[in-house]
């Protein structure tokens, strides 16, 4: 595939999107932020489900109006999302803070629905409690994203990551085989869905092997790397109680691959360093692009991590709003902080952050 140009008056950026189910409306209100700035060129995308749903809405918009192409189609889809929600049509309505679920009225009567719900998911299968396979989130794909535009998409790469049931592994899809399967695939969490088919093949969430994965961007023109991260690399906080702990599990397992990815990635630009390579004296392309990567993170810092796992779930339209908007918000700190950064310099500290902080 050709790889996008980047014109000379842009600054080329490659971003990766962490899954996390409705938390990446966080990571929407990040890229619409990102694509308010004429001087980025969005030249790559690695995305793990809900980070993948974020890359291809981008990409459809893109191909279907531009810049403010992408950002209608991303909102258009979130939107899409929020009606899914049972009381998404009671927020004005006068009983609308007694569903709040973060309201004191609503929390005694809603943990015990979540905990038992959590407990039923253990006892039985998707393919006992869903023989149908009925699965909402492909009737917002089908409606929101036009995959033939994302196909044929040459403004940005797109990198797609899935997990192998039969073997474990981490599957990337390009972006000449994306399709509402595959996006489904990647999101298909193993409690909640079916495995999703492809040519034959089984898949579950892309999250258990790479969450995002990091080193299908090497193929993408831009040298500065964005994470977007959106799963809690800390808690301060010990986990007692059984659903807590269950939690933590998940956003443990969520994490490891991309700490792997962030670990192996710093080591090998300390070898690099330490031989006094530089980038242009390399024989394997791959080495040169490491060399040369200069890495950043975004996240959604300990407002997003006192959500907690449970809020990953909520899709009503004012949670969804709240979550762009933080999602902008600190979209628009980074870029301030770190804006004459992009293209001089990482801001990712890998020796001492691969395992967390916020960059």
């Amino acid at each position: 595939m050709t790889k996008p140009a980047v014109p000379a008056n842009k600054t080329p950026i490659d971003l990766a999107l962490q899954g996390g189910g409705s938390h990446g409306a966080f990571t929407w209100g990040v890229l619409d932020r990102l694509l308010e700035d004429p001087s980025l060129r969005l030249t790559g995308i690695s995305g793990t489900s809900a980070g993948a749903m974020n890359a291809v809405a981008l990409a459809s918009g893109l191909m279907e109006g531009g810049r403010d192409g992408a950002r209608a189609a991303l909102r258009r889809f979130w939107t899409r999302v929020g009606e899914i929600n049972p009381f998404g049509g009671l927020e004005s309505a006068p009983v609308a803070p007694w569903l709040d679920p973060d309201s004191p009225w609503a929390a005694p009567w809603l943990g015990p629905v979540r905990s038992y719900a959590q407990w039923l998911s253990t006892q039985a299968s998707p393919y006992q409690l869903n023989p149908l396979n009925l699965n909402p989130l492909r009737d917002i794909l089908r409606d929101t994203v036009d995959f033939d535009r994302v196909r044929a998409c040459h403004r940005t790469q797109l990198f797609i990551a899935a997990t192998r049931v039969k073997t474990g592994e981490l599957r990337i899809f390009r972006q000449h085989e994306l399709s509402a399967d595959v996006i489904l695939a990647s999101a298909c969490l193993p409690l909640l869905f079916q495995a999703v088919e492809i040519d034959g093949e089984a898949y579950w969430d892309g999250g258990y092997a790479g969450n995002p994965s990091l080193l299908p961007l090497l193929e993408s023109p831009g040298d500065d790397l964005l994470l977007v991260q959106i799963n809690p690399a800390a808690r301060e906080a010990l986990p007692v109680r059984a659903s807590e702990i269950l939690d933590r599990i998940n956003e443990v397992t969520f994490n490891a691959s991309l700490i792997k990815e962030l670990r192996s990635i710093a080591l090998l630009k300390e070898l690099l360093a330490a031989e006094g390579w530089v980038a242009r004296q390399l024989r394997s392309p791959v080495f040169r692009r490491i060399a040369a990567l200069r890495l950043h993170r975004v996240d959604g810092g300990a407002e997003l991590a006192a959500l907690g796992a449970g809020s990953k779930t909520r899709t009503d339209p004012a949670f969804l709003e709240r979550l762009f908007q933080q999602g902008r918000g600190t979209a628009e700190a980074w870029l301030a902080r770190h804006r004459a950064d992009l293209g001089v310099r990482g801001t990712l500290a890998l020796e001492t952050d691969a395992g967390g902080g916020t960059g």
